[in-house]
């Protein structure tokens, strides 16, 4: 059935036998490195820090409030907030005493609240804001376990978190310790509804082993220790930071939060962090700021830039360097990239990014700047690691996901497939069996539903979503992902959806990126009128800039796999219009079926 494996590799030391479960970490830190600032939020402009023993305070009275409350082993807590400490104390306070937490995004539509509250049985909920509470209190009649809503902001007509671990009191700390005692390794930690690409989300079981796995396995390929800082904005209520999260608790790390994405870049200059993680796009939307600022710039710097991108793009992160290459690199070093790097804080020694790929252009431009940039891989089924490109030498390659990680076995299957086993492989979804033996064969292999290959032997590289692949009318299969991919390098384009099932030739739905498109318009003498936007996209000028977009990148394909034929539309894709999940994913048929017609058109003449 398969045609290639890699066999796990060699597991590191053990780690310390206190460590276990989750909740086991910040007993780990108060143990090993107490901090001064172990969590730190801002509020009303100041940073807010607590140490250690300040975090255990919490998490524990979370735990006695939450016993006093009726709260018992297998309830369900879920929390809708932004990134702050609050949702650490609530999430490990919950698992403290054998209670499931269910993350959920802030963004995500009333119907999919509504049926995951009723499908995972929530007993309470936390939520970050008033906008929250008013959508929480609407649905609450129709979710039937659906008990009490807290907020982490003061509100006056709505409970407030703090009524939790008032009422500690009566509890005594030995009840919340006997229960901790029952919980075991592999007890089930948490429920993470998947973002629901394909129908509705379905709800992957973890166990603290699970999490464990990646966890423990990352700790020693991090370049973090005691004492670092790191800056946090990425969705807790994603398995990846979340899981990056503990990773900090665990190794000694002072987490920031972000106040919000439009403040990323003042909080990393206030923070300056040592480590972050984040999505391919926000390393792109800093390039193209910074390309920006240079294209105003005089003839001489404005050459010094596109000499100093030239050398950047010459970099590998395999570091197989000449010295003439070495000179040329401290030179654009001193004239340009240090200006990125103190940009970032100036202190940073590695970026891990996720979610989605990661163009090998910027992993090269930002690696030349000295911020390490390395991609991982995963999925929330895999508890979410499955590999990543280390920091070390030889375990790094531009344009794949790196090595799978220890303790881990993954698979290449006859058609593709990565198949994943290990215990980092999910509990199952909840309330689902039919689809749990879907995922997971009899032999415990995880069907991850990516495409892949291996390079060299270690690394994998991903090709595409095997859901993703369709057949041309011709019978040639075309991988949508790749060619998506390329063609988002063009910084006029913001978003496209490769077409083409059951046709005669491959085609896309384009979104431009209007920012760029109205720079490029007002420098070539074309109208740009933001609120006609579909006037703009008609003007002959614009279309011919896209067709020598897709000219250019579609020399990288095959006859089959070029975009023939292409249109361009008016309005970007988003969460609350249905054309995104939560991590920012294409539903592929929800885009499909809204923009139908102007499919239809491309292929009119067929």
């Amino acid at each position: 059935m398969f045609s290639e494996i890699a066999p796990p590799m060699q597991a590191m030391s053990p780690s310390p036998p206190s460590v276990t479960r989750l909740f086991d970490i910040p007993r780990y830190q108060a143990a090993t490195f107490p901090l001064e600032s172990s969590l730190a939020e801002k509020v009303n402009g100041q940073w807010v820090r607590y140490d250690t023993g300040s975090v255990l305070e919490q998490i524990n009275a979370v735990s006695r409030g939450l016993i006093a409350l009726g709260i018992q082993r297998g309830d369900k807590i879920a929390i809708v907030s932004n990134n702050r400490p609050q949702w650490n104390f609530i999430d490990l306070g919950a698992q403290q005493i054998g209670a499931v937490v269910v993350p959920l995004y802030p963004t995500i539509s009333e119907s999919d609240y509504r049926y995951i509250l009723a499908h995972a049985e929530v007993r309470k909920v936390f939520v970050s804001d008033r906008e929250l509470y008013g959508k929480m209190m609407r649905i609450n009649a129709d979710t039937g376990s659906l008990r009490k809503v807290y907020t982490f902001d003061e509100i006056p007509e709505a409970p407030h978190w703090t009524e939790v671990t008032m009422a500690a009191g009566t509890i005594s700390q030995e009840e919340v310790e006997a229960r901790m005692a029952e919980i075991a390794p592999g007890d089930l930690a948490t429920i993470i509804y998947t973002s629901g690409t394909t129908g509705t989300p379905k709800g992957v079981m973890l166990s603290h082993r699970n999490m464990l796995c990646g966890i423990q396995s990352c700790l020693f390929f991090l370049p973090v220790k005691p004492g670092h800082r790191a800056i946090s904005f990425l969705p807790l209520c994603h398995i990846f930071e979340r899981m990056v999260l503990y990773v900090y608790l665990y190794t000694g790390v002072s987490v920031h939060y972000a106040e919000n994405m439009e403040t990323i870049g003042p909080n990393i200059q206030e923070v300056r962090p040592h480590f972050f993680t984040t999505v391919p796009r926000l390393l792109e939307k800093v390039y193209e700021r910074i390309s920006a600022k240079a294209r105003t710039l005089g003839g001489f710097k404005r050459m010094i830039f596109n000499w100093s991108m030239s050398v950047g793009v010459k970099y590998s992160i395999e570091e197989d360097f000449t010295p003439w290459y070495r000179l040329q690199l401290w030179v654009a070093r001193k004239l340009v990239f240090d200006k990125w790097y103190e940009a970032l804080g100036g202190n940073l020694v590695g970026i891990v990014t996720g979610a989605a790929p990661l163009n090998p252009k910027m992993c090269k431009l930002f690696s030349a700047a000295g911020i390490a940039v390395r991609e991982g891989y995963g999925q929330t089924e895999a508890a979410p690691v499955v590999s990543f490109n280390r920091f070390d030498a030889g375990l790094a390659k531009e344009g794949t996901v790196g090595v799978p990680i220890p303790n881990v076995e993954v698979k290449i299957a006859d058609n593709g497939e990565i198949c994943v086993r290990g215990e980092n492989v999910m509990l199952g979804y909840y309330k689902n069996p039919e689809e749990t033996a879907k995922a997971i064969d009899a032999e415990g292999w995880l069907h991850t539903g990516d495409v892949g290959e291996w390079v060299e032997g270690k690394f994998i590289r991903l090709t595409d979503r095997l859901k993703e692949i369709f057949k041309t009318s011709n019978g040639k299969y075309v991988a949508p992902q790749p060619i998506e991919n390329a063609f988002k390098e063009s910084f006029y384009i913001e978003q496209m959806m490769v077409i083409g099932e059951n046709r005669k030739f491959t085609a896309a739905l384009i979104v431009p990126s209007f920012p760029k498109l109205g720079e490029w318009c007002r420098a070539h003498g074309v109208p740009f009128d933001e609120n006609n936007r579909a006037a703009v996209l008609a003007h002959p000028k614009v279309q011919e800039l896209f067709q020598k977009q897709c000219n250019r990148y579609n020399e990288r394909f095959s006859q089959t796999e070029k975009v023939k034929k292409f249109v361009l539309l008016p309005d970007e894709w988003t969460i609350e219009g249905g054309e995104l999940t939560p991590t920012m994913k294409p539903r592929r048929k929800a885009i499909l079926g809204k923009y139908g017609q102007q499919a239809e058109e491309i292929y009119r003449e067929d």
